[in-house]
């Protein structure tokens, strides 16, 4: 969620909150409210700019702007209405406060508002601006730091970053959760999947590599080289539509919000195994997710968490997608859907591949966070096609 224009990297003005991806949980799958509770992080040089870069009105402008975004929060929040009337909340990353507005809304009793962003400032009026001040309570502080006198029945959080795990807000839900949620409470969004799928792009290339083989009428041909260090040395965040996509995705993580533990967020890696549908030049390789709004605790999840976290799953097609009818509420950033302002993480090849129709690509794909600041992600994509690897590392800052 960035706020102002692009960069020169194609990435959203927001501040780039580091996102986690998560692993399948505890293997017992049990809810880890009863684990022991871990000492706060540090706050460190980097969370304070990142918190700083979040008090800008643009960034939530731009995610209050985001209606597939907001409208599925609120459904989400109105569909859960008997879990939420009554009962107290807990909103990590509150921003404006409009989720827990929402959740005011829906009848809860007590909604504990939380922003380490001096964006809290501007929550707490928005809050009294609607005569909500003896409901949403709003902190101003870390939520390993802040205190909370009670547990809570209910944690929601927009913690999703560029390819779900960038800005590795996903820790700060799970200290939340086993520090206040009750157990058997409601967490929402309770489930995420992340998506990798070969693409072909020709328009980028044509604008940003091509283009200097003629301008205006002058050879500059020179600078193709160094235009593909520029523009495809890091993860590029764009929008590109279901026509690019040259297979069925393949899912790198699934995260279980309930039974997550956050050293499963450190490093995840992946095989894949995919078939080219189209004969066309293979550019690079998408990442995209869902997020699913679903109750407490359900077998086939528990199920899930028995999982390791290293994935080796097979390419997913119609007949072994998720059906998202399977769960109650669906936010999706696949390219065949509604944008939104995640748009999708693009990995750039600095050279094409021509590809045949039903042409292999294997390989795999580990994403960690950085050494140098948990809210980055190094991306480490392997593949072999045409006889010969390749890999193509990356950073995503």
């Amino acid at each position: 969620m960035l706020a102002g224009g692009e960069d020169g990297n194609g990435h959203l003005p927001r501040p780039r909150r580091p996102r986690r991806v998560g692993g399948m949980g505890s293997p017992s799958g049990q809810a880890a409210s009863a684990l022991p509770h871990p000492a706060p992080p540090p706050c460190t040089d980097y969370d304070m700019a990142y918190f700083k870069a979040y008090s800008h009105i643009g960034v939530h402008e731009e995610m209050l702007k985001d209606h597939v975004r907001t409208n599925t929060y609120r459904n989400a929040i109105m569909h859960h209405k008997d879990l939420i009337s009554g009962k107290v909340v807990l909103d990590v990353g509150c921003g404006t406060g409009v989720l827990s507005i929402f959740c005011a809304f829906a009848g809860a009793t007590r909604v504990y508002a939380v922003d380490a962003s001096d964006i809290a400032l501007q929550a707490m009026e928005i809050v009294r601006e609607n005569e909500l001040s003896d409901k949403v309570i709003v902190l101003h502080g870390r939520i390993e730091d802040v205190e909370i006198e009670e547990k809570v029945d209910v944690i929601i959080s927009e913690w999703m970053g560029y390819m779900l795990l960038y800005e590795s807000m996903l820790g700060s839900v799970i200290f939340a959760r086993d520090k206040w949620l009750k157990p058997g409470g409601l967490i929402l969004p309770s489930h995420a999947s992340l998506y990798l799928a070969p693409i072909t792009n020709s328009h980028r290339y044509q604008d940003s590599i091509y283009f200097w083989r003629d301008v205006y009428g002058i050879k500059m041909s020179c600078m193709m080289p160094l235009a593909k260090q520029c523009t495809f040395m890091e993860p590029s965040v764009e929008t590109i539509s279901g026509e690019n996509v040259l297979t069925w995705p393949t899912v790198v993580a699934q995260v279980d919000c309930y039974t997550i533990q956050a050293p499963d967020l450190e490093t995840i890696t992946a095989a894949y195994k995919f078939t080219s549908m189209l004969q066309a030049p293979l550019h690079g390789f998408a990442f995209w997710f869902d997020v699913e709004f679903n109750g407490p605790v359900r077998q086939k999840f528990k199920k899930q968490a028995s999982q390791p976290l290293d994935v080796n799953m097979q390419n997913s097609n119609p007949s072994n997608k998720k059906k998202k009818a399977d769960v109650s509420i669906v936010l999706s950033t696949a390219p065949e859907d509604a944008p939104t302002h995640w748009q999708q993480t693009l990995l750039y090849l600095f050279e094409p591949i021509e590809l045949k129709k039903n042409q292999i690509m294997e390989g795999s794909v580990t994403i960690s966070q950085s050494q140098q600041h948990a809210r980055f992600l190094n991306i480490c994509l392997k593949y072999f096609t045409g006889d010969q690897w390749y890999v193509k590392e990356s950073v995503m800052r």
